[in-house]
């Protein structure tokens, strides 16, 4: 099914409000957008112009800004590694809004008042600290706003003030996990956690089993960024089929990530993101650079019906291109994640050698690996790349640990 089926009235309706808003607060972003004319369909809509990263960044701070600034009320900033990030100044309503989504979220992963939530993310520039507070705040839980890193004092509060959910970026629990066995911590008998939410990254569903077993828990799957109004644009539910995408908030569309055609339901593209009821910053068809694709509009077994996308595969920037074949380190995770002697810290090392790009893998190995293993190991990726390349087995510990995202990838060509 195209979009330019189920572009409904409400949607057209708040497509043409937040293009409204647009002129009336930013000529410059208003001149842009090109299309003066009221929206009227889906071929109108898709007459507006795509908004990039690279444009928001020459924006920066405030050239897309679409408020008052008297009336902006915080500002958060992408977690990017470029000179200039993405800020997203926020109104009163802008908030409200998050705190809407945040609470769906929450609610949609089982998570009620009585809940204790134990918050790992920061609360700085960085969004996902205070989208979780908000998000227990506007559910009426228990909120644990412990921040990152300290991770042995982590698992004291987890053990200590009975948490129930906790919520992180999604390579943290490894590192807890790495704590917890090193400090004979049993995650299920001193805990009483029953779901971890985790994002912010790409993980893989193989990761995903991993860490459900390691710390007895069922875990969510959620989105969003700094640029849509932070974590909280959707979340999987309990039938975790895909993620849930609140459309009554956004707009998506998959387009092909290289041309910028529209893909059809069930094609493997870029999402793009046009926000319906931000006021700071809204977007227009906001190239986000995630590949996904939607899975499903029809009702769930959670009973939501709105727009379904699969787990994000990776970012297009991150997609690695060797001797004529792309593939993303998530890919290369699910066949690591295979094996139990594996550890779930892993690096990409590409390098250009006599003009021809080679690439190590560094893998963190529990146990000695035995040469059948390793065997099977460099089949499974060569039978998935079509290429060798070289494994480089490491104990525990010798990739660094940070508090923020994990770096997979490192690329010296």
């Amino acid at each position: 099914m195209s979009p330019i089926n189920i572009l409904n009235n409400s949607t057209l309706e708040a497509i043409n409000k937040t293009i409204w808003h647009i002129k009336k607060s930013n000529s410059y972003y208003f001149e842009l957008l090109g299309y003066t004319k009221e929206i009227h369909s889906y071929d109108d809509f898709l007459k507006l112009p795509f908004l990039t990263k690279e444009q928001l960044i020459q924006g920066y701070p405030y050239a897309f800004l679409c408020a008052d600034i008297n009336n902006i009320v915080r500002v958060h900033m992408s977690s990017g590694t470029t000179a200039t990030p993405i800020l997203n100044p926020m109104t009163k309503g802008d908030v409200e809004q998050w705190k809407e989504i945040m609470g769906r979220c929450l609610l949609y992963a089982g998570v009620t008042g009585n809940d204790i939530i134990q918050v790992t993310p920061s609360f700085g520039m960085f969004n996902g600290g205070f989208g979780f507070h908000y998000g227990a705040e506007k559910i009426g839980a228990y909120l644990v706003p412990a921040g990152p890193g300290r991770s042995i004092f982590q698992l004291k509060l987890l053990e200590d003030l009975e948490v129930t959910v906790l919520a992180a970026i999604s390579s943290y629990p490894l590192r807890l996990i790495e704590i917890a066995k090193e400090e004979g911590f049993d995650f299920k008998k001193r805990t009483k956690l029953k779901k971890g939410i985790f994002g912010a990254e790409v993980w893989s569903e193989s990761l995903r089993k991993r860490i459900e077993k390691e710390m007895s828990i069922e875990t969510y799957d959620i989105v969003g960024m700094t640029e849509t109004g932070g974590v909280g644009m959707g979340i999987d539910c309990f039938d975790h089929s895909g993620i849930h995408v609140w459309d009554d908030h956004y707009f998506i569309e998959i387009v092909d990530a290289e041309t910028g055609e529209i893909k059809e339901d069930g094609e493997e593209g870029e999402l793009v993101v046009t926000t319906l009821t931000r006021e700071g910053l809204p977007l227009i068809r906001y190239r986000t650079k995630d590949i996904t694709k939607i899975i499903s509009r029809s009702k769930c077994k959670c009973g939501l019906q709105t727009v379904k996308i699969d787990r994000i595969k990776g970012r297009y920037d991150d997609m690695i291109k060797i001797k004529g074949v792309n593939f993303y380190p998530s890919t290369i995770e699910s066949i690591l994640m295979e094996f139990d002697d594996i550890w779930y810290e892993y690096q990409i090392i590409i390098e250009k050698k006599k003009e021809k790009s080679e690439v190590t893998l560094i893998v963190e190995v529990k146990n000695h690996i035995t040469e059948e293993i390793a065997d099977k190991l460099n089949t499974m990726l060569y039978d998935l790349l079509g290429f060798k390349i070289n494994i480089k087995f490491v104990p525990l510990g010798f990739l660094e640990r940070t508090s923020g995202k994990s770096k997979r990838v490192v690329d010296k060509r």
